[in-house]
């Protein structure tokens, strides 16, 4: 047996445990992950809203299916997602208490859309009565309202 044919059996024997490895590696990241219910460290755990059911800012505000339009969803963890007509909106929300939320940590996307009032992109508070949250910027200056849609 020559010396080449002896390392080229070492090198497939090592590509081999390699590809052994890395599958070992792969296969218990996708089995560790998806299979608890646990949330990670990171994320809250929910807690009941304090607002009536009929005032729970959780659900969607606005037409959640047309992007070309303000809305807003929001989740019982505190996330919130959505649109100012143009951008794409994410962030927190927090109860403030006395039928008003706080929102925090906003982001947006940043595209130039003609024609388009990005209003809601300058949220900072909202009041819930019924069906209508008023949305608030800065000083409560009232910027636009949006209706409960889900």
């Amino acid at each position: 047996m020559s010396t080449s044919s002896i390392d080229r059996r070492s090198a497939r024997a090592g590509l081999a445990g390699s590809v052994a490895v890395v599958t070992l590696v792969l296969t218990a990241a996708c089995t560790s992950t998806g299979t608890s219910n646990t949330p990670p460290a990171s994320v809250p755990a929910t807690t009941p809203s304090p607002f009536p059911v009929s005032m729970s800012p959780v659900g969607a505000w606005g037409d959640t299916n047309d992007a070309t339009v303000p809305s807003l969803s929001l989740a019982a963890d505190g996330t919130l997602s959505g649109t100012d007509g143009c951008n794409r909106l994410i962030g927190r929300w927090e109860d403030e208490g006395g039928g008003r939320i706080e929102f925090d940590d906003v982001a947006s996307t940043r595209m130039a859309c003609g024609g388009v009032d990005t209003w809601l992109s300058a949220l900072d508070e909202a009041t819930i009565d019924g069906d209508t949250m008023t949305v608030l910027g800065d000083d409560d200056v009232v910027i636009g309202t949006l209706e409960r849609t889900g």
